[in-house]
């Protein structure tokens, strides 16, 4: 039940990061960078060191799960190109309003939180400690997922109301993504090549997103002390779990 449990905080940080881009608009840069470093300190600190882990115990090299992990990277910087998710360019078209494009953008972010769900259910199937820290990394994603989809709702001009509701669909769906691994299991060659894509995803989430956000309107030390300090966090707590 973990996984729902846990799945379930990240709906309740989806919705807290849709009412905070309705409310705070000047503030979420500093929260955005924060997020940025617990997702770098998961991945450096726990996700990287067990898939080495895992593969010394299954006695196979690195390069199917470095493989996965470019995979990871690329697929998902296509995807969110593709579909417009990403927006920190939307300034430059503001002369462009269509509210379909907010809602296929939002609808792409409620797969992808989907699989975030998945994403948790998966690490537990490695051990808890895994699970918890993964589950923590998409916890503090979740946050910039529910500023993301009403940021591009609103930016849209869709209605507040048509607003909500989708914010309701992105913030579900880690919980049925969850819930959906609870019927099958992965094998650990499986697993590991997961993990690799999942570690690909989060850098470039990290690094290529929700980073260059955090700075690009109000870029400060403060920021950056937020960053380290997400960092640190993680370090603490797989510390504590390992």
């Amino acid at each position: 039940m973990y996984p729902i449990l846990l799945a379930t905080t990240a709906f309740v940080s989806t919705v807290l990061g849709g009412l905070t881009a309705l409310r705070y608009q000047d503030n979420r840069h500093r929260l955005l960078g924060y997020t940025s470093g617990v997702i770098l300190g998961v991945l450096a600190f726990d996700l990287l060191p067990e898939i080495f882990d895992l593969l010394h115990q299954l006695n196979k090299p690195a390069t199917g799960a470095m493989i996965a992990l470019v995979c990871g990277f690329l697929f998902f910087h296509i995807i969110e190109k593709s579909i417009l998710i990403h927006h920190s360019r939307e300034h430059e078209y503001k002369e462009h309003y269509h509210p379909t494009v907010g809602l296929v953008s939002v609808f792409a972010l409620a797969a992808h939180s989907f699989l975030d769900g998945v994403a948790i259910g998966f690490a537990f199937q490695v051990n808890t400690g895994v699970g918890i820290a993964v589950a923590l990394a998409v916890i503090a994603h979740d946050f910039s997922d529910g500023l993301n989809a009403v940021n591009l709702m609103l930016m849209h001009k869709n209605r507040d109301t048509r607003t909500l509701k989708m914010l309701a669909l992105v913030a579900v769906a880690p919980i049925f993504g969850a819930i959906s691994t609870l019927f099958f299991t992965v094998p650990k060659e499986w697993l590991v090549l997961y993990l690799g894509f999942f570690a690909g995803f989060l850098l470039y989430i990290g690094a290529s997103e929700i980073l260059p956000e955090a700075h690009s309107t109000h870029s400060s030390y403060k920021t950056i002390a937020f960053t380290v300090a997400g960092v640190v966090f993680m370090f603490i707590v797989t510390r504590f779990l390992a």
